[in-house]
């Protein structure tokens, strides 16, 4: 995992993130020209995002955590051959479990997971598309929670920072039980889990034509 010195992203308070010697950064467009130190917009009103250009001070942008947000726990859902781990307070609301595998990821049903409904591959598969860090799993008891790649940051259109490579995220407390190497970091300003996203840029309608 990177430490201070290799890849990094500081959430500043109030202020944009700090992106330190990240090598990949690109969007839907392709690669985006890179900084050693690169400041990246999260209040969600730059008028040249990705990169901050100080609209958060003239907005009063605030980067604390809001009531009402998902509680931060993480639970476990013990299949034959895989336990499912969860944490519904780190979800970034992405669908790319329920849209992937809704057999196994189940909207508006108690359980919302249900572990033995698909193959251990297929499980597996989808589990890995999580951009969230907030899904994992662990077969015989060893935990499976990282994946391999070189460390990245990737716009998503009309969404957050997608982070994934292990970038060392400072001075930020993570969710119980989620990756520390691949997260997705709140771009609209909205979240209530702040610094990551929560999936608020759906619901005010979030956009940003230029990435």
């Amino acid at each position: 995992m990177s430490s201070a010195n290799g890849p990094n992203i500081t959430p500043t308070s109030d202020g944009p993130y700090l992106a330190k010697n990240v090598k990949n950064f690109a969007n839907q467009k392709g690669p985006i020209q890179i900084k050693e130190t690169m400041a990246l917009c999260r209040c969600g009103g730059s008028a040249n995002k990705p990169f901050c250009d100080g609209t958060h001070s003239k907005i009063g942008f605030s980067s604390a955590k809001l009531e009402g947000r998902v509680e931060d726990k993480r639970e476990n859902y013990v299949g034959k051959e895989i336990t499912i781990h969860d944490n519904r307070g780190n979800c970034a609301h992405a669908g790319r479990c329920t849209d992937g595998l809704a057999s196994v990821f189940r909207l508006r049903k108690e359980p919302w997971i249900y572990p033995d409904a698909a193959s251990r591959d297929k499980i597996i598969a989808t589990i890995q598309e999580c951009p969230s860090g907030a899904l994992s799993y662990s077969i015989d008891d060893l935990e499976h929670r990282d994946w391999d790649g070189e460390p990245t940051i990737f716009v998503a259109p009309n969404g957050p920072f997608v982070v994934s490579g292990g970038p060392a995220l400072l001075d930020t407390t993570p969710a119980e039980g989620a990756s520390k190497e691949h997260y997705s970091l709140c771009r609209c300003g909205g979240s209530r889990n702040k610094p990551f996203c929560d999936g608020t840029h759906w619901s005010n309608k979030f956009t940003d034509d230029k990435n």
